[in-house]
């Protein structure tokens, strides 16, 4: 199924930037570890992530993920009926931002993978949601080298740099960037 939901997404001509499986595997086993039961993710792209995150679940688990762009959504919604995580996946088709002020609080855990430039917001978000002693994984930590690149100010660059400094920072979260692809924050 995994290989399926990529080789569709590259038939769409989807931008690539799903997870690889080396950090699907990590955030499976991770989130295994945790016993998480109820995760929210921030960007299903065409549900590849949602997928690893899905069959991690604790038993009667919920993922909700949040995805911007109706195409994607429906890719989504798709892989995870081809998956058998349909009963166990809400896809909420919106902008994210728009989105988390309606969620309840209390989740296990908080997979960012999302536009880069609100990510200092989307952080707070997390940091509300996530109940104590929660996982926050944010996908990107080096966004491509952008991060180190001091002559990178575009708005992506500085809104990746802002989420690794409250990583890093913030006195609620233990927190270190698995070096795996293109960085995973794990705190």
């Amino acid at each position: 199924v995994l290989a399926a939901v990529r080789a569709r997404h590259a038939a769409a001509g989807l931008p690539p930037i799903h997870i690889s499986p080396d950090e699907g595997k990590l955030i499976h086993v991770l989130l295994r570890a945790a016993g998480a039961a109820r995760v929210l993710e921030l960007g299903s792209l065409a549900g590849y992530s949602g997928i690893w995150i899905g069959r991690a679940l604790a038993p009667g688990g919920r993922l909700t993920t949040i995805e911007k762009d109706p195409r994607h959504a429906a890719l989504a919604r798709q892989a995870f009926a081809e998956a058998g995580l349909s009963d166990s996946v809400a896809v909420i088709e919106g902008v994210a931002l728009d989105v988390l002020p309606g969620l309840e609080p209390g989740f296990d855990a908080v997979f960012v993978d999302a536009d880069k430039e609100p990510l200092a917001r989307y952080f707070d978000w997390s940091m509300k949601l996530l109940r104590t002693g929660g996982l926050l994984l944010c996908d990107n930590a080096f966004f491509h080298g952008s991060v180190v690149d001091e002559s990178d100010h575009s708005p992506q660059a500085e809104g990746v740099r802002a989420f690794n400094r409250l990583a890093a920072s913030d006195p609620r979260l233990v927190a270190a960037v698995a070096p795996i692809r293109d960085g995973l924050v794990v705190g």
